[in-house]
């Protein structure tokens, strides 16, 4: 009997390490980024960009930001996919930050937000958001930083149950891809009444999931009938409202 236990043992942890294994090589070979956001990457006259190890912070040139907006990505998703619409929200005149997570899943760094606010004392105020997990896990932050976090912003997201937000005074954002077929729409609707009142809800007319970021197409997505480009910059006119209300514009 005990050889039988032993044996059972053995079987069991082999198994337990090899699915770690598994679920690590999974983690360590995110989707994206495409070559154009790679480019976005590089600095240049209107966004300096600068690498801080964990986050990398796109930064208005010709101004000095006094709001900020951290970014925490999507779930597997690298975190460089976002640069184009980060560098697209700091040429008009914020900065922002995208945060890198641990096996590229927000739910691994939810504090993350903390060493990019620890970097800039300038910045008088701070939104965070996120895309798809990233959006959940950094409602979360938001739900528990009360005094450092004044707006949060929902890409094709939306917060976890416990997590609920509508006695806060944060401004929100939620908006989405009308042909996003990744996003759970029930569970979307279902916590809605999680978020404060005077939420900004808006749906982008025919974009997708994976357009918010530059990382390719992603299975089980619907097919977008705007570019990258237009989801972007949509998204991006959103996510300015929100940091502008924080500003008190």
């Amino acid at each position: 009997m005990r050889k039988e236990i032993k044996i059972a043992l053995i079987v069991a942890t082999s198994v337990l390490l090899i699915a770690l294994a598994g679920f690590i090589a999974w983690g360590l070979t995110p989707l994206g980024p495409t070559d154009e956001a790679l480019a976005a990457m590089e600095s240049d006259a209107v966004v300096t960009v600068v690498d801080q190890g964990d986050f990398v912070t796109f930064t208005p040139t010709a101004s000095t930001p006094f709001a900020g907006f951290i970014l925490y990505p999507g779930g597997r998703v690298d975190y460089r996919s976002y640069a184009p619409i980060a560098r697209e929200i700091a040429s008009r005149g914020y900065r922002v930050s995208i945060v890198e997570m641990p096996l590229s899943l927000a739910v691994f760094g939810i504090d993350r937000a903390d060493d990019v606010i620890a970097a800039y004392p300038d910045i008088r105020s701070w939104v965070i958001g996120g895309h798809s997990l990233g959006g959940s896990m950094a409602a979360s932050y938001a739900g528990k930083n009360p005094v450092e976090v004044e707006g949060l912003v929902f890409w094709a997201s939306y917060p976890r149950s416990s997590d609920d937000l509508s006695s806060t005074g944060l401004k929100v954002l939620s908006t989405y891809g009308s042909n996003d077929l990744v996003l759970n729409r029930d569970n979307l609707n279902a916590t809605l009444p999680l978020l404060p009142p005077g939420t900004i809800m808006q749906v982008i007319q025919g974009g997708n999931h994976a357009q918010f970021g530059n990382y390719g197409p992603q299975p089980g997505d619907g097919t977008a009938t705007i570019s990258a480009a237009d989801q972007q910059m949509q998204a991006a006119d959103l996510t300015v409202r929100v940091l502008r209300a924080v500003e008190g514009e």
